[in-house]
């Protein structure tokens, strides 16, 4: 077998965090426990914590799943943090910013702080990236990195062979997360990229594109239509990330492509299911939000990315489009009609 020491084998973990009790920080806890690593998992309610501690199973978002003995939940934030090797951080996006305000000396420092959530925060229209070094203190920054790819928390949980990559400006840091969350056993491997700002524009977009899929598929179209739309969705998406100063590289990889297919080709996902909705059945958006727990990610970022197109001047007529059948309730045909009507172009780039 391989030396340990090797600078691309995984690295044993003794403790880690995970701060966010949904689908994805419980799945990427299984993923460190399966290394035999003690995992805290801390949400914000202690009866939601008791009960997982009893139950061994997180109900709410990955029911039927059974939690392994080196996992405990916990409220307590300094118990949660204490001794961590790593902290993923697992909150969704457009709540970041209230939970870093109020635990600015908390976490701990000189370790990786790992981002998980996709967004572009509303009125703000920052990344998280950008809300996590606004809030927290100078000395965390270059631990600060963000893991995004084709990652359902379901097939985590089985391990089944996961990919994704992790995007920090400092090499080393990157380096570091992947040698740590990577794991043999659960089959789940990290991969290094530097374009940060590549790989969260990829995460957000791509939700509204879902939401795009999910609308083709309800007007019936087929496989030409959504891979057609997969590729100009990704040509959006690079526009973008290039005028915020990405280098584009991560949009080629498991943040961009990889993520974006994923999402735009599952009917499980939340985002693709609100598309579906609309298109097929003529419901509105508030006739769905009210009928489901969650809501799609998508659905806010379409928002957030409505302004920041109109502030940074970048064309992105199917995310602009995404957003005027959700907020214009402008009806599917139209929005069809005008996408396919638009002038003839060109391919990529």
């Amino acid at each position: 077998s391989m030396p340990e020491n090797m600078e691309d084998s995984e690295l044993p973990v003794a403790r880690a965090c995970v701060i966010g009790g949904g689908a994805f920080g419980t799945a990427l806890g299984m993923v460190l426990a399966s290394k035999n690593a003690k995992v805290m998992v801390w949400v914000r309610c202690p009866d939601q914590a008791a009960e997982v501690n009893k139950t061994r199973e997180n109900k709410k978002y990955l029911p039927g799943v059974s939690m392994p003995e080196n996992m405990e939940w916990t409220s307590d934030i300094s118990k949660a943090v204490e001794g961590a090797e790593l902290v993923l951080l697992a909150i969704p996006s457009q709540f970041l910013r209230h939970f870093l305000e109020g635990n600015r000396s908390t976490l701990p420092v000189g370790i990786p702080i790992v981002l998980c959530a996709k967004g572009i925060e509303i009125g703000t229209l920052q990344t998280p990236y950008d809300i996590t070094l606004e809030e927290l203190p100078g000395k965390y920054g270059k631990y600060v990195c963000v893991i995004s790819g084709p990652s359902f928390a379901k097939e985590i949980v089985e391990f089944q062979p996961t990919m994704v990559a992790c995007a920090a400006e400092d090499p080393k840091i990157s380096n570091l997360v992947q040698r740590r969350l990577s794991s043999k056993k659960a089959n789940f491997r990290v991969y290094t990229t530097s374009d940060v700002i590549g790989c969260e524009i990829a995460g957000a977009v791509k939700n509204v594109l879902a939401i795009a899929s999910g609308v083709s598929a309800g007007c019936g179209f087929g496989n030409n239509a959504r891979a057609g739309l997969i590729c100009r969705g990704l040509n959006e998406m690079t526009r973008l990330a290039i005028k915020m100063g990405a280098t584009g590289d991560s949009l080629r990889g498991l943040a961009g492509v990889g993520d974006l297919l994923l999402t735009c080709t599952s009917p499980l996902s939340r985002n693709y299911t609100v598309g579906y909705r609309i298109a097929a059945n003529g419901e509105t958006l508030a006739q769905i939000k009210a009928s489901t727990s969650s809501v799609a990610e998508g659905v806010d970022t379409a928002r957030s990315l409505h302004e920041l197109c109109h502030r940074l001047q970048v064309e992105m007529p199917i995310c602009q489009g995404i957003y005027s059948m959700l907020y214009e309730e402008i009806p599917c045909q139209q929005l069809i009609g005008e996408l396919l009507g638009r002038p003839l172009s060109h391919d990529f780039g």
